[in-house]
């Protein structure tokens, strides 16, 4: 899967979040007191049409808030914690995958790049993906901390401790990847090398014995003849 796919899907992520801490703030406000808001609601349409009849738009959007007032009480705050959580899951999942693909690409970095792009947009594209991934977390991380459920607590604090600690035990898990990389790479280099030097010694051997081979062909040659002169004289 290509960055910037997985960064749609990163976005979609922190918009589902804002909107599920959102929803969740909708229903604890509406526990218990469904009829007062629908009431109020009701009230404060009817004053702002009371020189007027409304509009069939405004009537729509009288409805639709009706609506949504009614399916908020009906929600279970709970499942929304879970919704915020498998949101929050699918981000970091996001942010993780496009960290390896360019940590892949930095381990490839020293290879012959054959695409189609050039060094200079892949570089541009690799900023710019950064930038918009930075803006997500400030983003997530600001509504985490001043929006967020409270049954989560500190979520986002603790989840940043681990992260780090994660960040840095992959920091040497690489170090360690790129030391074996560049071990197993002189292997192979050694073992091209190694291969060479039999091939030559082969090509050698065979042009030598060739040398001979026709060397004593020509004397054969020279002394059948010699032969067939001595004889005829």
């Amino acid at each position: 899967m290509d960055p910037l796919t997985i960064l749609a899907m990163a976005n979609a992520a922190v918009a589902a979040v804002k909107k599920g801490c959102q929803l969740y703030k909708d229903i604890k406000g509406a526990v218990g007191n469904v009829n007062e808001v629908l009431t109020d609601l009701e009230s404060q349409f009817k004053k702002q049409h009371k020189d007027k009849p409304p509009s069939k738009e405004a009537i729509k959007q009288y409805n639709e808030e009706r609506d949504r007032v009614k399916q908020v009480s009906a929600s279970d705050p709970n499942d929304v914690i879970s919704q915020v959580g498998e949101q929050l899951g699918t981000f970091f999942d996001s942010f993780s995958k496009i960290e390896d693909l360019f940590w892949e690409e930095e381990r490839k970095s020293k290879e012959v790049y054959t695409g189609d792009e050039s060094l200079g947009k892949r570089a541009l594209q690799r900023v710019l993906i950064r930038t918009r991934l930075e803006k997500m977390e400030k983003d997530l991380r600001e509504t985490m901390v001043y929006n967020a459920p409270a049954e989560l607590g500190d979520l986002w604090t603790r989840f940043e401790k681990m992260r780090a600690q994660i960040a840095e035990e992959q920091k040497e898990a690489r170090a360690i990847q790129v030391r074996e990389d560049a071990a197993k790479a002189w292997q192979r280099r050694q073992g091209i090398d190694r291969w060479h030097d039999k091939v030559g010694v082969i090509a050698a051997t065979i042009l030598v014995a060739l040398y001979f081979w026709g060397l004593a062909w020509s004397i054969s040659l020279h002394r059948t003849n010699l032969k067939g002169f001595l004889s005829s004289s």
